[in-house]
């Protein structure tokens, strides 16, 4: 059973959470302040995904996730927040999240992403691709630009590795949506993906104003040049 720690302190929210997580069929436990979910965390590693709250007592979920990625793990994180306004949608990323849900949200949507997350998640690849200067490892989720690392978040990995499997031919944006967030492409608008291209752009390519690699195709989506 897939166990859930769910970090939100709005008693609530935390019931309607809690019935129709387990309703569903996931193994889920609470925690209402930023301190006790990093003590669950630091005593157990048995968690396959973690739901938090940005807005807490003692803190945010974007403290809680940045510890996380600090100490090397990439256990699969879905942010609640209250705002989907472009810098908290940067923050999140930033901080090494894979998805958002903007409250109030319906809880038949939250466990489809919640799969969709896992699903993504336990895919695997021994390849490495070389396409120019820049490298894949899919074995070690690395990326390399001219030799040296490029830190990405997990969400600009999953884009990256797309768009250069599928070298030279346009990925159309409702291709990316359906192939990262969900299988109908329903739950992440256009923004959320024209600021996973930008900050990708800005990390690996020379000039991200000009970028020579990561293409747009107005009208359509995306091309990787090599």
């Amino acid at each position: 059973m897939t166990k859930i720690l769910l970090l939100e302190d709005d008693i609530s929210v935390i019931d309607g959470l809690e019935y129709a997580l387990r309703k569903n069929g996931f193994d889920i436990e609470t925690v209402r302040t930023v301190r006790g979910a990093m003590a669950c965390i630091n005593q157990s590693d048995a968690y396959d995904l973690l739901l938090l709250d940005v807005t807490l007592p003692d803190g945010t979920g974007f403290d809680v996730c940045e510890n996380i990625r600090a100490a090397g793990s990439q256990i699969p994180i879905i942010f609640l927040t209250a705002s989907d306004e472009e810098v908290n949608v940067i923050r999140g990323l930033d901080s090494g999240g894979d998805d958002y849900i903007t409250k109030p949200f319906k809880l038949g949507e939250l466990c489809s992403r919640i799969r969709a997350l896992l699903r993504r998640t336990k895919y695997t690849d021994q390849q490495i691709i070389y396409s120019g200067a820049l490298s894949i490892d899919f074995a070690e989720n690395r990326v390399t630009v001219d030799g040296s690392a490029v830190e990405l978040t997990r969400a600009e990995y999953r884009l990256l590795s797309l768009l250069v499997r599928n070298a030279d031919h346009v990925v159309t944006r409702e291709a990316i949506l359906d192939a990262l967030w969900d299988n109908a492409g329903n739950f992440v608008d256009d923004n959320t993906l024209s600021v996973y291209i930008r900050r990708l752009r800005e990390k690996i390519e020379p000039d991200p104003s000009q970028p020579q690699h990561l293409i747009t195709v107005r009208g359509f989506g995306y091309r990787w040049a090599p």
